[in-house]
This record gives structure tokens, C-alpha cells and sequence, in this order.
């Protein structure tokens, strides 16, 4: 199997799988010099541990990091950084049984008819849980960007059809942190919260939209014609499961704009060249601009819920129903919002070294 791994110049792979011994990440390429501990690492796994609150699955994993390699004295040694999390309450009884029928809404068939074997214990490699490894590389990715002043941050600003308003792009951080849905706008965030709980009572899930906006990111970044800033990170948030669509910017609301409209004037500021708006979401001709980088993918309500659903027994060839079992998060979005940040924050940290904006062997 190969797509495991992220990056030309910052590479991270991959590995493990929902229901195996353990996940983690190899990281080749982060400059050496940078102060980085288990803790740096653990305070974002936290972010998506599962069990934090009533609106994520019960699954009571603690999901500790232990530094296998990579780091001495407390800095980066310029040598491969791998990084592991076992997996302690891992439940595979509710699988059994659905090992012939592929649920609904996840990659069960599709994996099957790929690679014929499938670890089908919690979707095994295609589960969500193997975003531990995105948040251990987008970890060390955030210690770099912060050595510079670049600040990724995601957020939810969509759940179903309840939509939050505009929140300061200053005080967004700081704001997500008070409500478990990670809404920087907590009146609607109350209300995303109340619709989650319902529908979860109802065996039912729901999605929604995540943000993330790079905060400080120089003018400059970006390979064009192929390997263009908004692509890269497009492809890195499309590769996170569940996400079914990315915009940058204004996105698909340019298709209804006036060019007058959707052109982003330039003006001259303290900080340099800036524009009075930014509607191309910090990226112009597949390089950065300057501006606070915007981006925002449409994540699917979670597939397993526990309504009865028709799906095909491929062993009888039949047609069959079934009900799922076990523990499953309502809305993915809240947990999904540290793995949106460590997706672009590993993308923000490969351009910066590819373009010279930062050393590629010490800090």
C-alpha cells in the first residue's frame, strides 16, 4: 500500500490502524535545533482525544505519546522523529459481524475491492483514529511555524444548518476553547451542540464545516503550476476521512461574484503590500500572498449509526440489513478541527523549506 506519506522536503508517514497495537508517525526532515517534547505532542493529541465530552464517542483512550527517536536533550537532532500511541481499549466484538457486510457510508467495500484483504475491525487503516498520526506530525509542524510567527488554527463554523457568525480572526483561538464544539461564536455553538445530543438520541449523526486560517504566513509560498500552495493543501485536507469538499477563500461563492467584486485591492501597510479584502483566501496564482490563509472543507455526518441500514452480504451475494454497534463520535467536526490545523500545518511547514523561508537542517 503506498499514500502514506505527506511532504517533498518535511515527510510524514503514517501508520497503524483503529483496532492494532499501536499508531503513529515517522517525521524525516524537521530542521535540527528545535525544542520539542512529549508534551508539545500531547497537548494537541489531546484535542482530538475521543471521551472529552457528551458529543464525542465514549471510547476511553488516553492516547499517550511516547518519542521513540528523533529528539536528544529536549531538541530535534536532524534525524527521523518517530512518535507512538498504543491502543488501550480497543473493543472488536461489535465488529465480527459485519466483517461480510460493508457499512454503509464507510470504506468498507471499496478497501475490499482494493486490496482484497481488510482489517475490518473499525475500519481498520481507513478509520479516523489514524489521524494520530497527522496530529503527531502537525504537532512538530505548529513548533516550527510558531519559531517564525506562523499560527494555524481551525474551527467549526458550520454544524448541519446552523451557522456561526463571524468571530475576530484575533480571538478565534482563544474562543474555541470554551465550548466542546470548538464554534468560536458561542451562541451558535449552544445551539450545535443541542442539535448533536438530538440526533444522537435518535441513533443519527450530522456534519458540518471546519475553517482553518494561516495566521502570519509570508508572501512567496507555493510551486507553481502543480504543486501550487491551495492545491497542497486541498489535497491535504481532502485526505483527512470524512471531508467531501475544500474551498479557498471566497470558494465556490466566486462562481456568483463580479470580477470587481471578487478582485482583492492592494494598499500599502507597516507590515508591507496587503489587501483590503480577501476573497482569494491568501493565495494568488498558487503562492501565497501575505494575507491570512483560508480554508474550508465540508465534513460528512459519521457514517456509523445505529438505524438499521440495507447493505449487501458480498460472501452469500445477497441482500441483507444491518444495525451498527459500538462507539461512534455524533459529528466528526469538533474532533476533526486539530487534524485540519496539523494538515496544513505540515503542508505551510514543506513550502517554507522548499521556497527558503526556512533552513532545512537546523532551526
Amino acid at each position: 500500500m503506498s499514500g502514506n506519506t505527506t511532504g517533498e522536503m518535511f515527510k510524514v508517514t503514517t501508520f497503524g490502524s483503529s483496532h492494532g497495537t499501536a499508531l503513529g508517525a515517522v517525521i524525516d526532515g524537521c530542521p535540527a535545533g528545535l525544542e520539542l517534547n512529549e508534551e508539545d505532542i500531547q497537548a494537541e493529541l489531546d484535542k482530538r482525544r475521543p471521551g472529552t465530552s457528551k458529543i464525542t464517542t465514549p471510547r476511553g483512550e488516553k492516547d499517550q505519546i511516547q518519542i521513540l527517536s528523533g529528539v536528544f536533550q529536549g531538541r530535534t537532532d536532524g534525524t527521523p522523529i518517530a512518535a507512538v500511541v498504543y491502543n488501550r481499549d480497543a473493543d472488536s466484538s461489535a465488529y465480527e459481524a459485519l466483517k461480510n457486510t460493508p457499512r454503509p457510508g464507510h470504506g468498507d467495500y471499496t478497501w475490499k475491492a482494493r486490496y482484497g484483504s481488510y482489517d475490518y475491525r473499525g475500519g481498520g487503516r481507513g478509520s479516523g483514529r489514524v489521524t494520530i498520526g497527522h496530529v503527531i506530525g502537525g504537532a512538530v509542524a505548529k513548533k516550527l511555524l510558531k519559531t517564525i510567527g506562523i499560527e494555524v488554527v481551525a474551527h467549526v463554523t458550520q454544524i448541519g444548518k446552523i451557522k456561526a457568525k463571524k468571530v475576530n480572526i484575533n480571538q478565534i483561538a482563544s474562543k474555541i476553547q470554551e465550548n466542546p464544539v470548538r464554534c468560536a461564536d458561542h451562541v451558535a455553538a449552544s445551539s450545535m451542540e443541542e442539535l448533536i445530543l438530538d440526533l444522537k438520541s435518535q441513533g443519527n449523526s450530522v456534519g458540518g464545516i471546519v475553517e482553518t486560517l494561516v495566521l502570519n504566513a509570508p508572501a512567496g509560498l507555493g510551486d507553481p503550476v502543480f504543486d501550487k500552495l491551495d492545491a497542497d493543501i486541498a489535497k491535504a485536507l481532502m485526505a483527512i476521512g470524512a471531508v467531501k469538499g475544500v474551498e479557498i477563500g471566497a470558494g465556490f461563492e466566486s462562481a456568483e461574484l463580479t470580477g470587481y467584486e471578487m478582485n482583492d485591492e492592494y494598499y500599502v501597510s507597516e507590515e508591507g503590500i496587503r489587501t483590503t479584502t480577501n476573497q482569494a483566501g491568501g493565495i494568488l496564482g498558487g503562492m501565497s500572498n501575505g494575507m491570512p490563509i483560508v480554508a474550508r472543507m465540508a465534513v460528512k455526518p459519521t457514517p456509523s449509526i445505529s438505524r438499521p441500514q440495507k447493505t449487501v452480504d458480498i460472501e452469500k451475494m445477497e441482500d441483507t440489513e444491518i444495525e451498527i454497534k459500538g462507539r461512534h463520535d455524533p459529528c466528526i467536526c469538533p474532533r476533526v478541527t486539530p487534524v485540519a490545523e496539523a494538515a496544513v500545518a505540515m503542508v505551510v511547514v514543506d513550502h517554507l523549506i522548499r521556497a527558503g523561508f526556512m533552513g532545512p537542517t537546523k532551526v
